[in-house]
């Protein structure tokens, strides 16, 4: 079980790796182009609006095309992605947006579902064993957060803000190649899309299913409001970006654990 654990975790880190050294100097990077600031909210809103659409439609996607397909299409399209940031025109800036926001949306799916096949499906290991590998997950997740904050910020220092994009290149070609070689494939059911969102939206009709989703979109605006302000923010303060995007990534993980300790600790709040 613990090499089964390895293996998942030398695929997920180093993808989960690339993403984030994207995160802290995007803005930075379409600045530098030249674009005014509705340009560049346009650009955030594509790779924001791809990643809304494919994910009506990206487990069922996922499940046909096959969990290890899909994370080295992740890869791929998450590696064009980062290419295309150092073009300076908008059309392929904006392609390069609309790559990302689907290759996000496969890093979110695809990943967990190939584990989760394989956990339960191919090797028969007890289902209670899955909380511990997503618990470990979650706290190196955490420090390599704050470390690609780290890490970009140097990069910049070094070669502008572009750099953190080339360098994560490498992390999700070693991904794709690491779960070519290392992992099975696996599907899923076979269902049809229309009938697979049909039940989907059956699952509205339950209001205390339905409050919850309203409570998560309403989250998730603010976050992604938040994504999208924080630099043009604190950039003119002269507070380096890596190190604040840092900062955030050390809050969300003591959240993280904080929120481990209220539901499985001694205070057992209930999680929603």
């Amino acid at each position: 079980f613990q090499e089964f654990q390895r293996r998942f975790h030398l695929g997920f880190l180093p993808a989960l790796a690339a993403d984030w050294l994207q995160g802290p100097h995007l803005f930075q990077v379409f600045r530098s182009r030249g674009f005014l600031q509705t340009q560049i909210a346009a650009l955030y809103s594509l790779g924001f609006a791809s990643n809304l659409v494919f994910g009506l439609f990206s487990h069922f996607f996922v499940d046909r095309l096959g969990r290890r397909r899909s994370c080295v299409l992740f890869s791929v399209l998450c590696s064009l992605s980062c290419l295309l940031q150092l073009s300076r025109d908008f059309p392929a800036l904006a392609a390069g947006r609309l790559l990302g926001g689907v290759g996000t949306s496969l890093l979110f799916t695809s990943f967990e579902s190939w584990y989760v096949h394989e956990h339960l499906e191919h090797h028969d290991f007890p289902r209670e064993w899955i909380p511990d590998t997503f618990s470990r997950v979650a706290l190196w997740n955490g420090v390599v957060a704050v470390a690609a904050g780290a890490v970009a910020e140097l990069l910049v220092l070094g070669g502008g803000p572009v750099t953190p994009f080339v360098a994560a290149v490498p992390f999700l070609a070693f991904s794709g190649i690491f779960a070519m070689k290392n992992w099975d494939e696996n599907y899923g059911k076979r269902r049809s899309c229309p009938k697979t969102c049909g039940e989907g939206l059956r699952g509205l009709q339950d209001p205390p299913r339905a409050l919850l989703g309203v409570v998560q979109a309403l989250v998730e605006g603010v976050i992604l409001i938040f994504i999208f302000l924080w630099t043009p923010m604190l950039e003119p303060l002269g507070i380096p970006l890596g190190i604040a995007f840092s900062g955030f990534m050390a809050a969300s993980a003591v959240g993280s654990s904080l929120f481990r300790r209220g539901v499985m600790g001694g205070l057992r709040l209930q999680p929603l």
